[in-house]
Parts: C-alpha cells; structure tokens; sequence
C-alpha cells in the first residue's frame, strides 16, 4: 500500500502516518504557518511552570517524569536557584539528552563537563551549571524526582572512582 499524503491551504505536505487526528493537522499547520519552533512549542498533558527564569515542563511517565527544561542564555544556577533551594550547589542529577545549545557544568573539586547538542547529559549530583553562549539550552531529562541518582545507579554527590 501506498503512503496517502494529505496537502494543506499552505502547501506543506504530511503523511497519514503522521496524523492522528485531524484536531493534530490543524496544530502540525499552524506551527509551521506561524514558525513556532517544535521544540519549544507547547507540551500536550505537561504541566508548565517558569522558574527562576527556567521554563519547565513536565509530563508523568509511571513512577518517573519526562522533562522539557529550557535554560535561557545568561542562566547560571548559582545565581538564578540558589536563593531558591538555599543550598550552594545543584544537588539533583539530570540525565537526559541536550537537544539544543550549550551548558558548562562545575563540581566542587573543579571538575568540569561541557555538554553541546546534540549530546546525552549525565550530571552527578553536587554541581553548578550554566549557559553557554548566546542560544538558549533545551534539555530533555528524565527523573524520578529526589530519587533520579539512587534509582539510576549514580552517586549521592559528584566523586571519583577509586583506582
């Protein structure tokens, strides 16, 4: 069989494979009518919150969160959370995929990561971060709230294995 390709007022073309409902045409066109970025367009069921600066949204999966973060260009997390959780570092773990932009991450014994996208992010607890560069960062994460290091396999804080 064939793939049937529906053509909108606009000209772009999608696939039937592509289209679940026609209420999803509708939005698929005006996305691209209106040049809404589809990583940044709004999340079907996510619950958006803007904190610090930091637009979040975030979608149950069972006992975990699927998690779209967009950090904005000048976001650094000690001066934007830290007031906030009144602890001086980050001490969650962020696994997840980088989609777009850059981040520099720091530990308290100078260890230093830099993720730029496309790139898979593992971050230990323990650490701070910030944007690099003048495009703001998109980062797909995964977690089980204050649980994400312990039920991952990761370390309560950012160390060094033992040689």
């Amino acid at each position: 069989m064939g793939t049937i390709v529906r053509e909108f007022r606009a000209g772009f073309e999608l696939s039937d494979k592509m289209l679940r409902s026609a209420d999803e045409a509708v939005v698929i066109e005006d996305m691209k009518m209106n040049n809404i970025d589809p990583l940044l367009a709004p999340l079907k069921g996510a619950d958006h919150r803007d904190l610090n600066g930091v637009q979040l949204d975030v979608v149950r999966a069972g006992n975990s969160r699927v998690k779209r973060v967009v950090y904005q260009p000048g976001f650094r997390w000690s001066t934007h959370m830290k007031p906030t959780t009144g602890t001086d570092l980050c001490m969650h773990a962020h696994v997840g995929f980088l989609a777009r932009g850059q981040i520099h991450i720091e530990y308290a014994d100078g260890c230093k990561q830099e993720f730029a996208a496309p790139e898979v992010v593992v971050i230990d607890p323990g650490h701070d971060g910030w944007v690099v560069g003048g495009e703001a960062a998109v980062l797909i994460e995964f977690d089980f709230e204050g649980n994400t290091a312990s039920r991952l396999g990761m370390p309560p804080s950012h160390r060094h294995p033992k040689a």
